[in-house]
């Protein structure tokens, strides 16, 4: 099994820099802003916003802030036995790999879990950890694996993206999606979970949430106006998806400023 070693978040770190070594552990990262410079036995490249990589153990490493200036990332360091590298293949390959995958947002939030988990000192957060990097590295040989979407798929998402953002608030069903493309109800789906890493009604709650935040900070609304503001008719399970979304009830948010851990919890 997979054994969690530290997670990071480096947030525009001026003059970060690590040392060149040979890496006794395999590093997973993910670009969330500004581009990074490594060097990766003798090779140098520059990481970008949205890059996924994946460093494996042996590898001579180095990495530096780029000359365009500070970066944020998150950055998983674990190691693995013959048995879990044998279950996933982008650890059996045992090669360095970079790529922009699909799925970004929702990489985002679990790399964020990890880094929560591993702070934490909740009970079995070992165990979670190591789930959600199998997670990750199971998502990223699936696309991987997967052949690129061809341009009317990504026409297809973009245009069912760009309804959910202008009617959020509004009851949202997958045949009116469905009519929007003109395809079968369950193609919608599959083309914008593909695409976007998120099934169309997560993608809503997440659009929700975003907004709740944003309201809960900067208006004089209560949580139950808010909740039926956007579309919760339930307060109770308006709570639910805030705090699944946020790992912060309503209240809790506000106290906090709309903060976690010196970040905001909620990415656009």
């Amino acid at each position: 099994m997979l054994r969690s070693l530290s997670v990071h978040l480096d947030d525009f770190i001026p003059g970060w820099r690590t040392q060149s070594e040979r890496i006794p552990y395999h590093v997973l990262i993910l670009v969330l802003e500004g581009n990074v410079s490594y060097r990766i036995d003798g090779r140098d490249h520059v990481a970008e916003p949205g890059d996924l990589l994946l460093v494996p153990a042996g590898t001579r490493r180095a990495g530096s802030t780029h000359p365009s200036g500070p970066h944020r990332k998150f950055t998983a360091t674990f190691n693995f036995d013959a048995e879990a590298g044998g279950a996933v293949p982008l650890l059996r390959e045992n090669r360095f790999i970079r790529f922009k995958p699909r799925h970004f947002p929702y990489l985002e939030q679990r790399f964020e879990r990890l880094f929560e988990e591993f702070r934490s000192s909740e009970a079995y957060g070992t165990f979670v950890c190591e789930a959600i990097l199998l997670e990750l590295l199971g998502l990223a040989a699936r696309e991987l694996d997967k052949p690129e979407l061809t341009p009317i798929q990504a026409r297809y998402a973009e245009r069912m993206k760009r309804h959910l953002m202008e009617h959020y608030r509004e009851q949202v069903e997958i045949r009116d999606l469905a009519r929007l493309i003109g395809r079968s109800p369950n193609y919608a789906a599959s083309v914008f979970r593909e695409t976007i890493g998120l099934s169309p009604i997560r993608y809503v709650h997440q659009l929700r949430v975003a907004e709740a935040g944003r309201l809960l900070l900067h208006s004089d609304m209560t949580v139950a106006r808010i909740a039926e503001y956007l579309g919760y008719y339930d307060t109770s399970y308006f709570f639910r998806m805030f705090k699944k979304h946020t790992s912060l009830s309503p209240t809790d948010y506000v106290a906090r400023g709309g903060r976690r851990d010196g970040r905001p919890p909620l990415a656009d």
